[in-house]
């Protein structure tokens, strides 16, 4: 089977150049990649990994891991802020957009406003549809050139490099379209509903 095509159009919001304009306020800049995760990291098989769009309950599409594999490939250059204060500049990932899993999908337009991310482990996390499209979100499986850990949300996370990291939630397994937005599991325990890094919308009331 071939290579699916790879694609390096990532069209992630672009600040100035120069890192002290990269970095949001409150932040500092680390080398290394810090591991922060609410509980046990989840070792799930690739055999038995799949990913799913839903709306509300229903189920509109479903990869394995050999069909999710088998999508165009996106690669990206993005820097990413953790709501606990430390920023990595120039991170290099590749994943499938959510551009494109809609379009595999048949969808022509999201068919709700919002959306709820489902994690291996119970995580949740919301993240209105206008924040995944148009080049903006990815589900992640490679950082750096290699399959992504499981301690950094492997085999694939959402990537939604433009809000706080733990927007980018780690072992994602499904999309869920929902009416109206809801909190998920950060932010029913206090953390700010959207998050963004250049509003320091940390916790709620920010």
């Amino acid at each position: 089977m071939s290579e699916p095509p790879i694609s390096r159009g990532f069209r992630a919001r672009k600040r100035p150049d120069g890192p002290a304009n990269r970095v949001p306020p409150g932040q500092h800049l680390v080398n290394d990649f810090p591991v922060l995760s609410a509980g046990p990291t989840p070792h799930t098989s690739l055999e038995g990994w799949s990913f799913t769009l839903e709306d509300g309950p229903s189920p509109l599409a479903e990869w394995t891991w050999a069909q999710f594999a088998a999508l165009p490939q996106t690669t990206l250059k993005v820097d990413i802020h953790c709501v606990t204060t430390w920023s990595k500049l120039d991170t290099n990932w590749q994943g499938v957009t959510i551009d494109t899993l809609l379009e595999a999908a048949g969808l022509g337009e999201p068919p709700e406003l919002f959306t709820m991310i489902h994690c291996d482990g119970g995580y949740t996390t919301n993240v209105p549809v206008e924040d995944l499209l148009d080049g903006k979100a990815m589900v992640a499986t490679h950082f750096e050139g290699r399959p992504l850990a499981p301690e950094h949300g492997g085999p694939a996370r959402l990537l939604v490099p433009h809000l706080y990291f733990w927007k980018s939630a780690k072992w994602a397994r499904s999309l869920q379209f929902i009416a109206q937005d809801e909190p998920g599991f950060w932010e029913s325990l206090g953390y700010h509903i959207y998050g963004d890094p250049w509003r320091e919308q940390r916790y709620a009331g920010d």
